[in-house]
């Protein structure tokens, strides 16, 4: 593989990108995108270049865990993407919008005393700890495709248990039509994008989706991934991986599980709902408002960063599991 040194044309520019001084004030972001119909402003998520060496610092302190491979999920089209290149090229809003640099700034999340409060509209609410999460739901890995809003990919190898089992253990009522995921937030251990912490951006994070699509067996909470535990970078200790869906709804370091009767406001959806509609699911034939989905850079198993064009998937390749939920 080699670096593709011409970028594409479904590439964002670089100059398209929203300077951060623009999140200091929500109402002059919000009319900086009214004012260039939308397709001048970006939010940092755009942008697809790494810096090298890689560090193995980066999936410093985890712990192994000992997993089977689920068969169903034991191989894609494609090979499982670098460690190394997954550890250190992240989105994780609340640490910043510099992607190489995610790793180190996540450092201070603490997750030693973690809980994962589940209630809303259910007859059993219940809190889980780390304990509950890595021993009282029956562990497996899974090799998932991951597809990026921003047209990149990767493969990665998670290690958790199916979302159903959540649905099983707290029993929804028949009210509850949604599930909203709030992540861990603290001003002072997850500034943002921007020191100080900017009070205008809707923080918690917060994601959502259909009760029905929580139930697909696709549906995954990682408490791992590589066989280990999650780097913090990763969403550690609890993330969601929707394999059919851009990253962007993977909720990370997940505090909160929420049943409810109504579709939950979530954030980049709040932010800029027409360019991050709540469903997102992966479409080649659905472009983003400024470039187009139909290829992806897929970040292949070599230890450096390097990219190969592939064509996007619909459902990224999972519409066997998934389509009849959109039919």
């Amino acid at each position: 593989m080699a670096f593709i040194r011409i970028p594409p044309g479904w590439q964002l520019p670089e100059r398209d990108a929203t300077p951060e001084t623009v999140f200091f004030n929500r109402r002059r972001f919000l009319k900086g995108l009214a004012g260039a119909g939308i397709a001048g402003a970006v939010l940092p998520l755009v942008g697809c270049r790494t810096q090298k060496p890689l560090d193995r610092a980066a999936i410093a302190g985890v712990q192994p865990l000992a997993v089977t491979l689920n068969p169903a999920f034991a191989q894609v089209d494609r090979p499982i993407t670098n460690e190394l290149v997954a550890a250190t090229y992240n989105n994780f809003y609340e640490f910043g919008s510099t992607k190489t640099a995610i790793w180190q700034n996540a450092r201070p999340l603490p997750i030693e005393d973690w809980k994962v409060e589940v209630g809303g509209l259910v007859k059993n609410p219940q809190t889980f700890d780390l304990d509950d999460l890595t021993k009282k739901f029956p562990l497996e890995e899974r090799i998932y495709r991951f597809r990026c809003v921003e047209a990149w990919s990767m493969v990665i190898p998670w290690v958790g248990f199916p979302m159903n089992l959540i649905i099983k253990a707290v029993e929804p009522t028949s009210a509850a039509k949604f599930v909203r995921f709030t992540s861990y937030y603290d001003s002072k251990v997850t500034p943002g994008p921007l020191f100080p912490p900017n009070q205008f951006l809707p923080f918690p994070y917060t994601e959502g989706m259909r009760i029905e699509e929580m139930a697909n067996d696709l549906a995954f909470f990682a408490v791992g991934a590589y066989g280990h535990t999650l780097p913090k970078q990763h969403g550690a200790p609890l993330r969601a991986a929707i394999p059919w869906k851009y990253g962007f709804k993977g909720a990370k370091s997940i505090v909160k599980i929420e049943f409810v009767d109504k579709q939950p406001a979530t954030f980049w959806n709040t932010l800029i709902p027409s360019e991050y509609k709540f469903e997102s699911n992966v479409d080649p034939a659905v472009p983003h408002p400024r470039w187009s989905q139909s290829q992806e850079r897929f970040v292949g198993a070599e230890p450096e960063f390097a990219w190969i064009e592939k064509p996007t998937l619909k459902y990224n390749g999972y519409g066997e599991y998934v389509a009849s939920l959109y039919s």
